[in-house]
């Protein structure tokens, strides 16, 4: 009983492994279509969220059924708990992925993305990825240095975000306000994005050593 116990807490890794690679995903494809105006990948984006969610219920139902049978204590509660919340970030990153592609979706046939903020808006899409990518890696590898990397890669998306706000703000923007309104939208889409991958390496850190990053880098 005992062995099929600790297969079930392995295999939550496994879901959540699963889940940054659907998010990565998404949010390659969802970026793709708001450059490009690619209606057909907005649309994937749309409806493969649907899967994410249902990995989500099932890491949810896996937790509680495991505590109500089982009633883990020490390193195996701090497991199932940080499993739930992972899964809640994992799950709210492929939301703020459809976001982007019903903005894609909604400006059809004409790109979201005025010309000048084309290369700042991929940028900020490419170290979403990134950041996904190291998410799935921390949680398989358990590795805490490259969990606490990833608050480095959100002060990057960090000022890209301002830099879309100076762009907006500037005398120089002649697109009007739906652009505009467009741009701040998604530009908070790919911020909360990266809050939540660095939550995700969290919740690892802690798995890993009871404490939270600012108590290591304090100590």
């Amino acid at each position: 009983m005992r062995d099929a116990y600790h297969e079930e807490l392995d295999s939550l890794s496994d879901r959540l492994v699963e889940m940054t690679r659907l998010v990565r995903s998404a949010m390659s494809r969802a970026v793709t279509a708001l450059l490009d105006a690619d209606l057909r990948l907005s649309e994937e984006v749309i409806s493969g969220d649907e899967h994410v969610n249902k990995i989500d219920a099932d890491i949810e139902a896996t937790v509680f059924d495991l505590m109500a049978r089982q009633q883990p204590v020490a390193g195996d509660l701090r497991t199932l708990i940080t499993a739930l919340r992972m899964s809640g970030d994992l799950e709210r990153m492929g939301d703020l992925a459809v976001h982007i592609a019903k903005t894609a979706r909604r400006r059809h046939p004409e790109s979201a993305v005025p010309p000048e903020l084309q290369a700042t808006v991929l940028e900020m899409g490419q170290i979403a990825e990134r950041m996904i990518a190291k998410t799935g890696s921390v949680i398989a590898s358990q590795d805490v240095e490259m969990g606490l990397e990833l608050d480095a890669d959100d002060d990057q998306m960090d000022r890209l975000h301002r830099r879309l706000f100076d762009i907006l703000l500037s005398p120089k923007w002649k697109h009007g306000v739906e652009p505009a309104v467009d741009i701040t939208l998604a530009g908070r889409y790919f911020e909360r994005f990266a809050d939540h991958a660095v939550h995700v390496a969290e919740n690892v850190v802690y798995l890993v050593t009871g404490q939270r990053p600012e108590e290591i880098t304090d100590a």
